[in-house]
C-alpha cells in the first residue's frame, strides 16, 4: 500500500490509541518523539521521522484487525520505512529503517545505554538480535542515516512520558504536506 498523508492520519486516528507494552499511546509516543526531535533543533525530515518512526508498528495493527505481535519481531522499523519512502524519500525513510539497529548499536558501544531501556524496550532487544557485534557496529556507522537513527533512537527512549502536554498530531501535517510536495 502506497503512503499518503490521509491514510497516515486515518492509521494514527484507528490505531493511535493503543499501548503497546509502554505508558504511552502510539500517538503520545509518536508527538512526544517529533516534539524532542523539534526542540533539539532537527530539520523537518528528521522531525517527521521521529513523528513516524513506529508507523510500522499501526500498520501490523491495521493488518491484524488491532491484535499486536508481542511475541516475535514485528519488523515495525522495515515496514514502516518502506510505507513512507515514496511519499516523503530516504531523509524520513532512512532514521525509520535504522531505529531499530541504533537500539542495537547503543547497546554494544554505550556501557550505561542498556539500563535507560524501558522494560518493553529490553523485551524488544531480545527479539531484535540483542547487541550488535563489533563487525556491525563498525558497518552501521558507516550507514548514510546513522546520526539521525542514533538521535532518533534516543528521542525514542525518552518519548514515554505519561500525560505529557506537547503538541499534538496534527500540527505536524501541514510539514508532512510540504514533505510530500518535495519528495
Amino acid at each position: 500500500m502506497n503512503a499518503s498523508i490521509k491514510d497516515i492520519i486515518r492509521l494514527f486516528t484507528q490505531w493511535g490509541g493503543n499501548r503497546y507494552s509502554e505508558a504511552v499511546s502510539q500517538t503520545s509516543h509518536a508527538e512526544q518523539c517529533a516534539a524532542l526531535a523539534r526542540t533539539a533543533g532537527a530539520d523537518d525530515e528528521v522531525v517527521i521521522a521521529a513523528l513516524l518512526h513506529d508507523i510500522g508498528h499501526l500498520l501490523v495493527l491495521d493488518q491484524l484487525a488491532g491484535h499486536p505481535m508481542l511475541d516475535r519481531d514485528d519488523e515495525h522499523e522495515a515496514t514502516g520505512a518502506r510505507y513512507v519512502a515514496q511519499l516523503f524519500g530516504p531523509k524520513v525513510a532512512g532514521p525509520i529503517a535504522l531505529h531499530v539497529a541504533a537500539k542495537r548499536y547503543l547497546c554494544a558501544v554505550e556501557d550505561s545505554y542498556f539500563s535507560t531501556l524501558s522494560p518493553a524496550s529490553v523485551a524488544s532487544l531480545e527479539l531484535q538480535g540483542g547487541p550488535m557485534t563489533p563487525a556491525e557496529t563498525s558497518r552501521f556507522e558507516r550507514m548514510p542515516h546513522f546520526i539521525n537513527a542514533v538521535n532518533l533512537r534516543r528521542w525514542d527512549d525518552e518519548a514515554k512520558v505519561s500525560d505529557l502536554d506537547v503538541a499534538p498530531f496534527a500540527t505536524f501535517v501541514p510539514t508532512m504536506e510540504n514533505l510530500a510536495t518535495l519528495g
